[in-house]
């Protein structure tokens, strides 16, 4: 079963190539979405895919960026199959 997770990435997010590292993991994994800067900060990273994947997503999201993430809220749904790839959006 899919799922969709909504992640918010508060700490140095912005400006250290987060986006594009995101950008670059998820097209290894089977999982479709965006990452996106909001305006307070912090970076936004929605996904959806089988939960285990996104699991693994995330998990080298962090590892990735480690010493750059203070907090990460995470949100969990039902995939609505919106995304048919992964992108950065501006």
């Amino acid at each position: 079963m899919k799922k969709r997770v909504q992640a918010f990435f508060s700490g140095m997010v912005q400006g250290v190539g987060f986006r594009f590292a995101a950008e670059r993991i998820a097209r290894r994994l089977p999982v479709s979405g965006y990452v996106k800067n909001q305006t307070n900060g912090q970076v936004e990273l929605v996904a959806e895919g089988e939960e285990k994947t996104l699991q693994e997503f995330l998990q080298q999201v962090r590892q990735a960026f480690s010493p750059y993430i203070h907090n990460v809220e995470t949100r969990w749904q039902e995939a609505t199959g919106e995304y048919k790839g992964f992108g950065i959006k501006f």
